[in-house]
């Protein structure tokens, strides 16, 4: 599947932002999906991950109750929403799908990456 990320920016801590995931090729709804996130100097950290369905998600401690996974399979698409956003949530942010059919939050586990979307929270 090829993944394209979109809905980065520049925001106000405190702000919201809503990245976009769109897919193509592999059936989308055949995929578990997820978001990783890459600050500078910083290794790539998995931030949520979806079921195939929708219906089973699954965050990080560090966005619960404030982030939101969900995905659209009529329209192949992955979202996340992002409120209460700080400036430790900036980053370059990846939707990746994953190559079995279980949520994980190992990064080898992704088999298809997009190619980023910056977000920046200003203090």
């Amino acid at each position: 599947v090829q993944l394209q990320a979109s809905g980065g920016g520049l925001v106000q801590a405190g702000g919201s932002l809503r990245l976009s995931c769109a897919a193509s090729g592999r059936s989308f709804s055949s995929v578990v999906m997820g978001w990783f996130r890459q600050a500078p100097g910083k290794e790539r950290d998995f931030v949520a991950a979806i079921t195939r369905s929708g219906g089973g998600t699954y965050y990080a401690v560090s966005v619960k109750g404030r982030f939101t996974i969900s995905r659209d399979n009529a329209k192949n698409t992955m979202y996340l929403q992002m409120n209460s956003l700080k400036p430790e949530d900036a980053a370059v942010y990846y939707c990746a799908a994953g190559r079995t059919g279980y949520i994980t939050i190992n990064e080898y586990e992704y088999d298809s990456w997009g190619q980023g979307t910056q977000v920046t929270v200003s203090s």
